[in-house]
């Protein structure tokens, strides 16, 4: 699987840095979406979500279920883009803002090209490099999702993002 997820690649901003993975996926955006765009889909692979309202400048609230952190591991934002089926961003404390921007596959193809940014504020090169992996994972568990096999979060694997973030 770890061939499927091209690396993500980082660039400078301002006081930030901007993650970017580029994923070529087999299924339709209308699979798709759902997973990026739906407290049902974002649970499967990413977070739980417990408040999600679905405009611009709708309020969002992530609890992350592979920290163990309980109340440190909630971030509580907004949603600061919204075209549903292309785009779904959310801006929350500590990842920054995440944006997720769905494609067609080119011409006559059934997939989707999902374009991920984070653009965070981080910590030093370390950090850099553990955002990475860490993104990594989780679209890892966005394929996996995709193809009817949701993350069972207990078993969250820490040697995973080990061997990522050495990589």
């Amino acid at each position: 699987m770890t061939d499927e997820i091209p690396h993500g690649t980082s660039e400078p901003r301002d006081a930030a840095v901007v993650l970017k993975f580029t994923l070529d996926l087999p299924q339709p955006a209308h699979r798709v979406w759902p997973a990026v765009a739906t407290p049902e889909g974002l649970r499967e692979w990413l977070a739980a979500v417990e408040r999600l309202e679905p405009r611009l400048g709708g309020a969002v609230t992530l609890r992350w279920l592979n920290t163990g952190d309980g109340d440190a591991a909630v971030e509580h934002g907004t949603v600061t883009a919204w075209d549903p089926e292309h785009v779904a961003e959310y801006t929350v404390a500590v990842h920054g803002r995440i944006r997720f921007h769905l494609e067609p596959a080119w011409a006559g193809a059934i997939g989707t090209v999902l374009r991920f940014t984070d653009e965070v504020a981080v910590a030093g090169d370390a950090d850099r490099l553990s955002r990475l992996a860490g993104w990594h994972q989780h679209f890892e568990y966005l394929l996996a999702a995709l193809d009817g096999r949701p993350r069972d979060w207990p078993e969250w694997d820490p040697d995973r993002h080990r061997e990522l973030y050495a990589g």
